[in-house]
């Protein structure tokens, strides 16, 4: 079974801008050469082209909407939009935004409108990494959107919410891919073993169980990884006495070298890996949190910017309930600055489990939540005369200072006095929780305020 797509510009002739034209099916790598044709063939992505699948009915109905196919590497973007263009048998012409520009697009419309006049036939302008066009290049590409020019598939591995101009988003249908599972690579790598005519069968590839196990796993659910490092091992092995090209764990992990982790310092898998280290921290599961810490630096995360999220934490998750927190993520943003990388990821670890393993309070998240609220929907009020200090002659004649009372002069150094404005004197902000070191200053406040710390506002 040929698995290469017969819609792609090598075998169609197209002459777009970013298009193949002469190349042989044999020289395209082999994860070219094993492109799905139809839906049949393809593997993945089964919540959105699944029979029944609302994408899946328009396609085959040929009414095919503007797309943007959001996912990561390997997961199938190109080739889907592919696969609709097979499907629908319209004439398939693939940009970069890396390296296209306005006058590539205006070429690519005048040959769609050229070709729809003379043969019908309907251009499905295909735009790679559409998140590396800028505002201006993806307004330019909104007129033949609406107009129908051209139907739009847009792809892209970043979020489109952040990275796709609103009028754009709003002419188009956004489908997310999802990485491709185990079973799926499994299905690919073995289909490319088998196929005969543009697979590897004719070297007669035999891949062990324990080099198939860690092929998949080093793939990391990216196809095209999986592919290239079958293709580079079934190259480098000399047939054997039964003719046949052995291929073990040793021939994958050199094919592999260091395994490919995905990230993106500055994309979504960044902002997810962070998010994740912070609520699993607040979930108090120190093995999670330790995972997704390693995860980050691993990939090569600018370790002082972990150091400064975990003392945000300190402050924010932790808070009060244990002050020694803030010092500990302090000390290790020092340390971590003295000592760099690698040496100073088991700082980062200590820091991280000691905040996961500490008593969790938000209660000075939300009290200065609270504040702000305040500050920004009450009148500002001016300082109270008692709470001024007075350090001329004219100022204590207007009262700055007058019936202030020094703490240090009463009993327990504590004495009660008005410290905020008239229109909020009764306000509450700090609510501490029963956790930690705030079981001691829930004492403290309710012997000095008493009654004060039954107010809930």
């Amino acid at each position: 079974m040929t698995l290469f797509d017969l819609g792609s510009p090598e075998l169609q002739g197209d002459k777009g801008p970013g298009a193949g034209s002469e190349k042989s099916i044999s020289s395209l790598p082999l994860a070219a050469r094993m492109r799905p044709r139809n839906f049949n063939e393809y593997v993945g992505q089964r919540h959105i082209i699944g029979e029944g699948k609302v994408l899946r009915k328009a396609i085959e109905s040929d009414q095919i909407p503007s797309l943007i196919l959001w996912g990561p590497p390997g997961s199938g973007k190109t080739t889907l939009a592919r696969v609709i263009a097979n499907v629908s048998k319209s004439y398939f012409v693939p940009l970069s935004a890396v390296t296209a520009g306005v006058a590539d697009l205006r070429r690519v419309v005048d040959e769609a409108l050229r070709r729809r006049k003379t043969t019908g036939q309907r251009t499905i302008l295909f735009i790679d990494e559409i998140h590396r066009f800028n505002k201006g290049q993806q307004d330019a590409i909104l007129p033949y959107v609406e107009n129908g020019d051209v139907t739009f598939i847009g792809a892209t591995t970043e979020n489109p919410s952040f990275e796709v101009i609103s009028a754009l988003l709003s002419r188009s249908r956004v489908f997310m891919l999802e990485a491709l599972s185990d079973e799926d690579i499994k299905t690919i790598i073995l289909r490319a073993l088998r196929d005969r005519e543009v697979g590897l069968a004719g070297l007669n590839v035999h891949l062990s169980d324990e080099a198939l196990e860690l092929l998949i796993t080093l793939a990391n659910g990216d196809a095209r990884v999986a592919l290239n490092a079958l293709e580079m091992s079934a190259q480098a092995v000399s047939p054997a006495d039964d003719s046949a090209r052995h291929i073990s764990v040793s021939e994958i992990e050199e094919s592999m070298q260091k395994r490919a982790l995905l990230y993106d310092k500055s994309g979504d898998q960044h902002y997810d890996a962070i998010s994740a280290l912070h609520k699993t921290m607040r979930g108090s599961d120190p093995d999670a949190a330790l995972y997704w810490l390693g995860r980050m630096l691993e990939a090569g995360e600018d370790p002082l910017y972990i150091a400064r999220r975990l003392i945000r934490f300190a402050s924010e998750d932790v808070g009060m309930a244990d002050p020694q927190a803030l010092v500990v993520c302090v000390a290790a943003q020092r340390a971590v600055h003295f000592v760099g990388m690698p040496e100073c990821n088991v700082i980062l670890a200590q820091a991280v489990v000691y905040l996961a393993t500490a008593p969790k309070s938000n209660s000075l998240y939300t009290a200065y939540t609270r504040v702000k609220g305040d500050v920004e929907a009450t009148r500002n009020d001016p300082v109270p005369l008692h709470l001024r200090n007075a350090p001329t002659k004219l100022m204590k004649n207007m009262g700055y200072g007058k019936g202030y009372k020094y703490a240090h002069d009463y009993e327990g150094h504590f004495v009660e006095q008005q410290n905020l404005p008239d229109s909020i004197r009764d306000k509450r902000y700090y609510f501490p929780s029963d956790q930690g070191f705030e079981k001691t200053i829930v004492a403290r406040l309710r012997a000095w305020w008493g009654a004060r710390m039954d107010r809930k506002e």
